[in-house]
Parts: structure tokens; sequence; C-alpha cells
């Protein structure tokens, strides 16, 4: 396959595997963790307060991850499976309007929130079904290496929903981070959370 990615190092060869995990296997802990939060912010009996919370760490949750995997998934399945562009296309079409969903919420409004959890729950199931393909004809040291750039897309993207960004290599790749230092320091300045752990903290507590 052909991964628009940097070279190896030249001293490598078919046994070499860096370290990191696989894409394949970030996306589907991801997923796993999306649909987690998509059934808990739409939990019947669930406070506003409480649902404001688990929708902004979902937001940012989606944000992140959408971000990801514009700038790396779909340019490797596009690049290993061809015949994957049409899917990849009406994916990232659909992506845009999850985002423009998101960031349309006023509140916790019960239909608009459960509107946005089928959404998620949706979007897993169509991009599980571009993963498996990928996985068949990618090594393992490539879905490493992708799964290391993404896990550093993540650190830097953006944690609101921005439908208007461009989803497309390279021009994702430079404005995503730009957005996500604003963003950061939104979530700074009023206190928002924006992470799974930060749900568990409550939960625990």
């Amino acid at each position: 396959m052909t991964v628009p990615l940097p070279p190896l190092p030249p001293t490598a060869d078919d046994a070499y595997r860096p370290g990191g995990r696989s894409m394949a296997d970030l996306v589907d802990a991801e997923h796993r963790t999306l649909l987690d939060l998509a059934d808990r912010v739409t939990e019947p009996g669930l406070d506003p307060a409480g649902r404001r919370r688990v929708l902004d760490v979902l937001t940012a949750a989606v944000s992140r991850h959408l971000s990801a995997e514009e700038q790396y998934l779909f340019p490797a399945t596009r690049a290993a499976v061809p015949e994957s562009g049409e899917l990849v296309a009406r994916e990232i079409e659909a992506d845009a309007a999850l985002l423009a969903a998101l960031k349309g919420l006023s509140g916790p409004d019960d239909a608009a929130v459960a509107d946005v959890a089928e959404r998620v729950r949706r979007h897993v199931g169509r991009v599980d079904a571009l993963v498996t393909p990928l996985r068949e004809v990618a090594s393992d040291a490539e879905l490493i290496r992708l799964g290391n750039r993404w896990e550093i897309a993540e650190e830097a993207a953006p944690t609101r929903p921005h439908p208007g960004t461009p989803a497309r290599p390279p021009w994702n790749k430079i404005v995503e981070p730009a957005v996500g230092v604003v963003d950061k320091v939104r979530d700074a300045v009023t206190g928002r959370r924006t992470r799974l752990a930060d749900l568990e903290h409550r939960r625990d507590a």
C-alpha cells in the first residue's frame, strides 16, 4: 500500500515495528468511548447539569476524534483501499453535519441531544466499515505509525465543533491545531471539562 507518511529510517527492514498503538485499535477504543458517552448523555433521569457535563465531554471527544480521522484515517484509507473513495467522501459530509449539530446545541435539549447521540452511533458503524479493509491491507508497522500521528493530532485538535474548517490535508493539518489552541484557552477560562476522566472523577466522588 501507499500511505502518505514520511519514510522509515534507512536501517529499517520488513521486521521493523515502531513503538505505539495501531491507529485501527485507537479508532476502535475511541468508538467504544463515544458510544458510551452517547448512551450516558441520553440517559433517562439525568439532571440538566449532569447532562451538560456529559455533553461537554462528548462534544470535545467527537471534535478531537473527527479531526484526527480526517487528517490520517481517511487519507490512508483512500490510498490503501481506492474503492473506498466514495464512502470516505460521504463520511466527510456526515462528519460536517455531526459537527454542525453539535454546534447548534444551545443547551441540553432532549430531542437535539438525542439526535446528536444517534448521529454518533451511525458514525461509528460507518467508519468501522472503513477500518476493516484498511486492517487487511496495511502492515502492523504502518498502522502503528499512523496511530502515533493520530495521537499527536488529537492532542492539538479542537475541543469544540468547527464544521467550516477544512476537512482534507494539507489545510486541516494547518488550521485544526490553530483552532485547537483557541478552544483550549476558552476551556481554561470557562472551566469547561473536556476529558472522560473528568466525568469518572465526579462519578467516584
